[in-house]
């Protein structure tokens, strides 16, 4: 397995190293944008395979949430659904869900895919978890922010949230290496 590198995670205002060794039992990374049906359950989904392709998937907590509570119950949008598919990537068994006050506490990183959630979640949570939040695309290779909400458009949006995600999730993982 590989050794994963120390991540610094705050907690109640200080710093500590977490890796990925039999110290620490798994790291756990929480996707969110709007309504969970979208950009949030690809990024789960997406982030899995590569996490179960590394040899990972033990030692990753995977999950999504949206800051509104739109679809909670649903699952992926078809469309969403069917562009993973035809990268071999499954959404099946994802379920939108809101944000909770726990997963402030749960999750190492809560990772948004854009500003205006990102400010939701960073109004939402207690300062000490502010450390947490970022914005998913910080960890890809591109000098766009934010992954666009394919919602309201048609297949070509889905394809591109997906080679979004897609090189975000690349570069998450080698920041958990």
């Amino acid at each position: 397995m590989a050794r994963l590198k120390s991540m610094k995670v705050c907690v109640q205002g200080h710093a500590k190293a977490l890796r990925m060794t039999e110290s620490v039992e798994k790291v756990s990374v929480l996707f969110v944008c709007m309504g969970n049906i979208c950009r949030s359950p690809t990024a789960e989904g997406v982030f899995r395979y590569h996490v179960t392709e590394a040899g990972l998937g033990d030692r990753v907590m995977i999950d999504s949430a949206g800051t509104h509570a739109y679809h909670v119950g649903e699952p992926p949008d078809r469309r969403a659904r069917a562009a993973a598919e035809r990268r071999g990537m499954s959404l099946e068994g994802i379920r939108a869900r809101r944000v909770t006050e726990r997963d402030f506490e749960r999750f190492d990183y809560i990772l948004a895919m854009d500003e205006d959630n990102y400010l939701r979640l960073r109004d939402q949570s207690p300062p000490e978890h502010h450390p947490k939040l970022r914005l998913f695309l910080e960890f890809a290779n591109t000098s766009e922010r934010e992954v666009p909400d394919p919602y309201y458009g048609g297949a070509a949006g889905f394809e591109r949230v997906l080679d979004l995600v897609e090189d975000a999730s690349r570069g998450l993982l080698e920041t958990l290496r």
